[in-house]
């Protein structure tokens, strides 16, 4: 992990990350955690045997925003990359994608003044804790990031169940058609 401090004094735990100091310093932070201490986000792949998970690379920093008559504003810049699997839901097999991640969220006093200002705004608000857990918050927006439905950009789709390309062109319910029991007496 690299720490850009304008001191040089020390280097801040990005588990517990105080982002009001680390915007009013104007400091920096950059690293990468391995793909396995994101829980949530490694549950989402579905790599190919022997393919191991890439890291996923973040950097974060801290801006402290001043308006003539109000209190400074806390900023964050976040940007995080990594090499997703997901499963195309079309041919129902694995595809690398890249999941790119970049987001600037203000730091509002409490959870209530928070909720009132996502509503109304179109920034990112949370609400400014002593300690961030910037790891969790980069996975959330990995999370976000994720494809809805995923797919490769181009790819077949798998072969009709039902058989043969007449069968396919004649339209699901005459798949479902061929599938029914014959009718006594007919």
């Amino acid at each position: 992990m690299a720490y850009t401090d304008p001191v040089g004094t020390r280097s801040p735990d990005p588990g517990r990350l105080d982002v009001a100091a680390l915007a009013a310093e104007g400091a920096s932070l950059s690293g990468q955690w391995p793909a396995a201490q994101l829980e949530r986000w490694s549950a989402l792949q579905a790599s190919p045997p022997g393919v191991a998970l890439e890291p996923v690379r973040w950097q974060a920093r801290g801006e402290l925003r001043r308006k003539v008559g109000e209190p400074p504003q806390v900023w964050l810049h976040l940007h995080a990359t990594a090499t997703g699997w997901p499963t195309c839901q079309r041919c129902l097999q694995p595809f690398s994608e890249a999941v790119i991640v970049d987001r600037s969220v203000r730091f509002v006093e409490g959870e209530a003044q928070a909720e009132a200002m996502d509503a109304d705004s179109e920034d990112d608000v949370l609400a400014l804790t002593q300690a961030l857990d910037l790891r969790t918050l980069v996975e959330d927006e990995l999370l976000l990031a994720w494809p809805l439905v995923p797919r490769h950009a181009q790819c077949s789709a798998p072969p009709h169940r039902a058989g043969d390309a007449a069968s396919a062109q004649a339209g699901p319910f005459a798949a479902l058609a061929a599938l029914r029991p014959p009718t006594p007496g007919h």
